[in-house]
């Protein structure tokens, strides 16, 4: 997989700002490497009709939806869920049964209050472990039937 794809892999996953060693860190690569991705991914970024772009803050490199998308946000996320927590909710989705632990790895230690929310709104299930202290998350039916799954793969 090229670097680029990777950087934006973990920018997507991480969900919040991320400086050029926390990005080769995350890749296990040297910082050129993780610099020439992300240079190939802003280019790319910049030059393509995306709803997304790549932004530099005061804490990193973050992939972020355009600003003239925000009103779309608005109408389609819930608003008792926030974007760092629907992300987790998508992470958690995609892994089917993820150990909480590797959850707090791709997201960090943020997901930990979006697990608890997630979990005090139904749409996840947290089940302990036999062995080991970590606990294993998977969605719900609230989560099929809100987010109207069954009703997508229908349509695929």
């Amino acid at each position: 997989m090229m670097n680029k794809q990777k950087v934006e892999a973990v920018l997507y996953l991480k969900g919040q700002p991320m400086n050029l060693v926390a990005i080769a860190t995350a890749l296990d690569c040297g910082i050129e490497d993780a610099e020439m991705g992300l240079i190939d991914l802003i280019s790319e970024y910049a030059h393509r009709d995306s709803a997304l772009e790549i932004v530099e803050t005061d804490l990193g490199f973050a992939l972020r939806l355009r600003s003239e998308f925000e009103d779309l946000v608005h109408k389609l996320i819930p608003v008792d869920l926030g974007r760092g927590t629907l992300r987790t909710l998508a992470a958690i989705a995609l892994k089917k049964n993820i150990v909480q632990s590797e959850l707090i790895e791709l997201r960090g230690a943020g997901a930990y209050q979006h697990v608890q929310e997630l979990v005090e709104q139904g749409f996840v299930k947290k089940r302990r472990q036999a062995e080991g202290r970590s606990s294993v998350l998977q969605v719900t039916i609230k989560f099929h039937q809100y987010f109207e799954i069954d009703e997508l793969t229908k349509l695929i």
